[in-house]
């Protein structure tokens, strides 16, 4: 269970000394609901429905889940089941884990074989260019390149081996020299040295043809195939990333919140059929100039606020603890036995009020308390492998528009518009008086009314005896 309290004073930097104090919520309201002869799942749903307003009733408000731990007794049949299901998700994560490595390799390997091309073939360029000086580089580069990779394998009869061996010393200058085999004639030379140097200048301008088309070629059949293997690893992305999050929260976390149980507690007996659940989620409503405004016409805010401006938003938020003990019981035998759960209910229901600044700073704690470690593994195999590398694929990826925006938003999703780039470092701002005020008239009764009636109407919808509030006789109620 996320510790909201602390992570609200730390955002707000309520220190004592050098340790971060915890918030106070503006309002705490304890419900246990203790019944073993029904089902848990109606006491979650009922808060859930009331905070969303399902059915056009109830408050309106956004909500999101935080925490869905568990925990079972290992001689449960509950255990038994949730282990197999869970070993399944991992055994098919592995296997589709094993085969992105293995298209990672070859787009790596591709990488640097385009590479390869790419120099090869700028020598070409040069030799087509018009620039002279870069046209002559060119060409002797690519002559050098025919000597060492494809007249070398005439062994003895090679222009290295016939200038080394049997004193031809001008061969080798003068076939650097030549540019044409007409031009070989009118070379101060003996005739044995002419009649080597004119066949070997017409297999080397052959070469340069044939070999600048087949690479060409090869390039473009290699780009084409990178293609193909960066969209075979989206779609291997897309398909592990369930496994991994099925076989993560179907995980039972070895120690639960700082007020729930661990494996050692005594609501867990290993050889009892019981299971402790934890969830956590957080219901909230903009307060905007518009919601002010109404607000005004209520008679909950005073008129002097019409004009007023604020630079950020507000929210009215209710953390909704849940934490239940219950005996897992099977509803059907199908192929996949189905579990409802019937036992102790505790909900804690806590009000806030919150800012932009503060709910955005909120939202990176929780990330930052792990809660799905498990789905990083993919991310770390594909960021940490593509984002060297990123430049590159954007350039190779080239093509019809649609893919190349397709490609660059896969990409900038997995490893950013800009990789290595710092991270936006986020900043509380401080207040403006107006918006102290704001943040207080929110408080009371707004966000305090909303866990409150959350509290009071369950209670009342299921018989339970009801204290008397002040908040039941606030206008607009």
């Amino acid at each position: 269970m996320v510790d909201i309290d602390s992570l609200i004073g730390k955002v707000r930097g309520l220190k004592k000394g050098k340790e971060f104090q915890k918030a106070e919520p503006l309002a705490e309201f304890r419900l246990t609901y203790d019944a073993l002869a029904e089902t848990l799942e109606p006491v979650y749903f009922w808060i859930l429905d009331i905070m969303r307003g399902t059915g056009g009733s109830g408050f309106g408000m956004e909500v999101e889940k935080l925490v869905d731990n568990f925990i079972a007794s290992p001689g449960s049949g509950y255990f038994a089941d949730i282990g197999a299901r869970a070993t399944r998700m991992q055994e098919q994560g592995m296997k589709i884990l094993a085969t992105i490595n293995t298209v990672m390799r070859s787009v790596l390997n591709l990488i640097y074989d385009l590479k390869e091309f790419e120099i090869r073939l700028e020598h070409y360029n040069k030799y087509r260019g018009k620039n002279e000086r870069e046209k002559e580089g060119g060409l002797l580069a690519l002559k050098q390149i025919w000597m060492d990779r494809v007249d070398i394998r005439r062994g003895a009869g090679s222009i290295n081996m016939l200038t080394q061996q049997l004193d031809f010393v001008t061969l080798r200058d003068a076939f650097m020299k030549a540019k044409k085999p007409e031009e070989v004639d009118k070379m101060d030379l003996n005739e044995r040295v002419k009649r080597l140097l004119k066949p070997r200048m017409g297999e080397f301008l052959d070469w340069l043809g044939r070999s600048e088309r087949e690479l060409r070629n090869r390039h473009e059949l290699q780009k084409t195939y990178l293609k193909s293997q960066v969209s075979a690893v989206k779609l291997y992305t897309r398909w592990v990333k369930p496994y991994l999050k099925a076989a993560e929260e179907l995980m039972m976390r070895k120690e639960l919140g700082a007020a729930g149980p661990s494996p050692s507690s005594a609501d867990i007996i290993t050889s009892f059929n019981t299971i402790v659940l934890e969830l956590q989620i957080l219901a909230k409503s903009k307060i905007d100039l518009e919601g002010v405004r109404k607000a005004i016409g209520a008679g909950i805010f005073p008129e002097k606020l019409w004009n007023i401006k604020m630079r950020q938003d507000y929210y009215s938020c209710v953390f909704a603890d849940f934490t239940f003990r219950g005996l897992p019981r099977i509803a059907s035998r199908a192929e996949s036995s189905h579990y409802v759960h019937s036992g102790r209910a505790r909900v804690v229901l806590k009000a806030y009020v919150l800012n932009g600044d503060e709910y955005n700073l909120l939202k990176k704690e929780i990330e930052n308390q792990d809660l799905y470690e498990g789905l990083r593994l993919i991310e770390g195999i594909t960021t940490d492998s593509l984002e060297p590398i990123y430049e590159d694929l954007l350039k190779y990826m080239e093509g019809e528009k649609k893919e190349e925006k397709d490609t660059r938003s896969f990409l900038e999703k997995l490893l950013g518009s800009k990789p290595k780039e710092k991270e936006k470092v986020l900043k509380l701002r401080k207040e403006t008086f107006v918006e102290r005020q704001i943040r207080a008239l929110i408080s009371n009764p707004d966000a305090i009314r909303r866990a409150w009636l959350t509290y009071h109407l369950y209670k009342k919808a299921h018989g339970m005896p009801t204290p008397l509030w002040e908040f039941e006789s606030v206008p607009g109620e």
